[in-house]
């Protein structure tokens, strides 16, 4: 073993010794970026960065598992997104169709997509929703693939989704807005039941969240790490809930 190796995995364990189990975050959002910008500078394509990207999710979740993380949110395509050139965006849905179809088949996690899956193509919102199905009943950590996701159109679909119940049982739009609150969006998010995310990570030196959990993100801490998405490793996660953990969290005070 190399000595690089072995200084690196002293480091790593050095890290995870010093975290504090009460301090682990229930809750990961990841905007996994950098992608095409890893591949240009490997002299490749975006298709290879995209590739390498789906490669690290579940080395990436393997780690949260080990650390009792117990829901990961994963943005893998935005809505805007979706207005790339056919070129890139076809062979892209394709990648995150066999990467939630392996995701599924490990019968590890629980697979869920988030986003407009009436946005998608066919045959890319049925692999979602069959991964979603299949792994239903499955216990312990909860995946959320983000793919056709974007924060303002799920604020959008979750209000039309509100007044589409109400207005099946009757309710006027009088009497709903004198009883509206934040718990009636909370109840029709792509997330609901789950717990907001206490921790969200963007890779590759970007510092915006573009949208991301919108909503759900009103408190989050957040963490950027200059990596691009294939190159981040477990000491960078690690850096990250070390950063989290010594964070005093105010809750918008």
């Amino acid at each position: 073993m190399a000595i690089g190796d072995l200084i690196y995995g002293a480091y790593a364990r050095r890290l995870t010794a010093s975290l504090d189990p009460d301090r682990i975050p229930r809750h990961v959002g990841v905007i996994l970026d950098g992608n095409r910008r890893w591949a240009s500078e490997q002299g490749s394509g975006s298709s290879h960065g995209h590739r390498a990207g789906a490669a690290k999710i579940s080395e990436f979740l393997g780690w949260c598992d080990d650390l009792g993380v117990e829901v990961v949110t994963l943005w893998l395509l935005s809505t805007d997104n979706l207005n790339r050139p056919k070129s890139e965006l076809e062979p892209l849905l394709d990648i995150i169709g066999q990467t939630v179809t392996d995701l599924a088949a490990e019968r590890r996690w629980r697979v869920h997509p988030v986003g407009a899956l009436d946005l998608l193509p066919d045959s890319t919102a049925e692999t979602l929703r069959a991964a979603d199905e299949s792994t239903r009943n499955i216990a312990g950590l909860t995946v959320n693939v983000a793919v056709g996701y974007g924060g303002r159109q799920e604020v959008v679909d979750a209000v039309r989704s509100l007044l589409s119940e109400h207005a099946e049982l009757g309710t006027t739009l009088d009497e709903l807005a004198a009883r509206l609150d934040v718990d009636h969006i909370d109840a029709h998010l792509y997330t609901k039941g789950q717990p907001d995310p206490d921790l969200v990570i963007r890779t590759s030196g970007e510092q915006r969240l573009s949208g991301f959990l919108l909503w759900q993100s009103a408190h989050s801490e957040f963490y950027f790490c200059e990596a691009y998405w294939p190159d981040f490793r477990r000491v960078d996660f690690l850096r990250a809930l070390r950063s989290y953990a010594q964070r005093q969290r105010r809750y918008g005070a």
